[in-house]
């Protein structure tokens, strides 16, 4: 369950856009779909697909939209729109994240701060491998015990 939670941070913030025919801009932009025979989440507890997808929505801002399907009933769909420079802007569909501050400090990197009511969930940091294929994304987080943990998720780029 607290992989769903994870994932489901991830995908509130994920940025949404049209899958696009020829490698992007930004190496981020486009849809993304998370390499679950790969994934560190331990198989009973996978969800049955995660999908990111990163648009720019123009004037220094980007959307993304990230939908769960989890293993069981459970679905997230969750989106924001956020400026690049760290500011904080809404996010919704994730009961969790309310509040997300994101910035590309290069072109093939997303850093992105989760909160909810004011209060730091997790910080994730999705980097785009030099072929344009796959992304990671690091995921710094507290566990119940208050203990700080990193995860790290591996994304394939839909075509």
């Amino acid at each position: 369950m607290k992989y769903l939670v994870l994932l489901g941070l991830m995908a509130s913030f994920a940025p949404g856009a049209p899958a696009f025919a020829a490698e992007p801009a930004a190496p981020l932009l486009g849809t993304w779909t998370l390499d679950l025979e790969h994934s560190q989440i331990p198989p009973d507890q996978r969800p049955k697909s995660v999908n990111i997808t990163y648009s720019d929505v123009g004037g220094g801002k980007w959307n993304s939209k990230v939908d769960v399907i989890g293993s069981g009933s459970g679905e997230i769909h969750a989106t924001g729109t956020y400026p690049l420079d760290g500011s904080p802007a809404p996010s919704t569909g994730y009961n969790n994240v309310d509040t997300v501050a994101a910035k590309v400090p290069a072109p093939n990197v997303l850093v992105m701060a989760f909160y909810k009511e004011g209060m730091p969930r997790t910080t994730r940091i999705y980097t785009v491998s030099g072929d344009g294929k796959t992304m990671s994304e690091t995921i710094v987080w507290l566990n119940i015990n208050g203990k700080p943990e990193i995860t790290t998720n591996q994304f394939n780029r839909v075509p």
